[in-house]
């Protein structure tokens, strides 16, 4: 059995990690890590826990899980991560973060757009950037993998395909992302109070939102050239999923079938990538409390553009699910393990 920490183990993705890994046949969590409920009992603070999980959480002390997990998931904010790494933790286990700590290899681009000096600059180049279905390879030896973020895996996967193959211009792109308020995290917020997200929409840090520079850096990576995007996040009132519509102008005349099979290349063989039939659009209640990202694309010839749709739940894929399936590629498991789960509905 490989044994599993959590710190941050009561926030929404940790719990979502509790959920999915309470279901893994190859894993026992030795570790529920709460700097905000110390002694309290887990289940306390997810009811639906009661019966399932008898265990209390614990600290945030790295070094002392280090020496009794095999793998740690850090599932805090942004900061906590690099403050606390050292060489003597990653020699004695390996670490998920699911911040953004590692996923941007420029430190200064990390400090620009997170507003906080990087505390371990040093291990930057050795984090694998955890987008399982592109970095599969570098994962399985790693000892610190960078978990994506929700809208960047959502964006990412929708566009990599045609970015890798050279089809649309890089300078074009367009993300317009929706997501539910469980993004925002679990911490008390005016923004999400109840009364301030029921019936509304609205867009958030426009220009500016900090998975921005993350979702360019992994773009250019694909298309081999500078990638700047227009990315619009927005808040709907919905408690999990992600849904972005993106646009960008095509470098040449391409049909329905050509776009097809270049997506089913790369997806194929993906068993959380769904590219859906023609004309069917993506919607996050099909793949809500699931692993699974919908994929689809619409050509536009009147203005030489395509649209491409991708939804995810953002606690799942966007997240934890995302971190499980990290986990056990690292471990040499079956990928699907602990994340054969069907989408919820209604």
């Amino acid at each position: 059995m490989i044994k599993v920490g959590i710190i941050g183990a009561t926030g929404y993705a940790g719990g979502e990690l509790v959920r999915l890994l309470a279901g893994h046949r190859e894993a026992e969590i030795v570790w529920y890590g709460s700097k905000s409920y110390i002694d309290k009992k887990y289940a306390d603070v997810y009811r639906n826990m009661f019966e399932v999980v008898e265990d209390s959480c614990l600290d945030d002390n790295m070094e002392a899980l280090a020496k009794k997990a095999d793998v740690i998931f850090t599932a805090t904010p942004q900061g906590f991560c690099a403050s606390v790494m050292s060489e003597e933790i990653l020699s004695e286990t390996k670490v998920i973060d699911l911040s953004a700590d590692y996923r941007i290899k420029d430190v200064s681009v990390y400090e620009k757009w997170y507003g906080i000096e990087h505390k371990s600059p040093q291990f930057i180049d050795e984090a694998v950037y955890g987008l399982c279905e592109v970095n599969r390879g570098a994962v399985k030896g790693a000892r610190l993998v960078a978990n994506p973020g929700c809208y960047t895996t959502c964006s990412i996967l929708t566009a990599y395909p045609l970015a890798k193959e050279g089809i649309i211009d890089m300078r074009t792109l367009i993300i317009d992302a929706k997501s539910g308020t469980s993004g925002a995290g679990r911490g008390a917020k005016l923004p999400n109070l109840y009364c301030e997200v029921n019936e509304n929409i609205k867009a958030y840090a426009v220009a500016s939102h900090r998975h921005t520079p993350e979702i360019e850096e992994q773009l250019a990576c694909a298309s081999g050239e500078e990638t700047v995007i227009s990315f619009t996040p927005h808040l709907v009132p919905m408690n999990r999923g992600i849904l972005t519509t993106e646009y960008a102008s095509l470098r040449k005349a391409v049909t329905d079938e050509e776009v097809k099979a270049i997506y089913d290349h790369y997806y194929k063989e993906e068993t959380f990538v769904r590219v859906l039939e023609r004309d069917v659009c993506p919607e996050t209640k099909w793949v809500e409390g699931s692993n699974y990202v919908d994929i689809n694309f619409k050509l536009d010839q009147r203005t030489n553009r395509i649209i491409m749709m991708g939804a995810i739940d953002n606690l799942v894929k966007g997240a934890a699910g995302q971190a499980v399936q990290n986990m056990n590629i690292m471990f040499g498991l079956k990928e699907s393990e602990g994340l054969k789960l069907v989408p919820m509905f209604p």
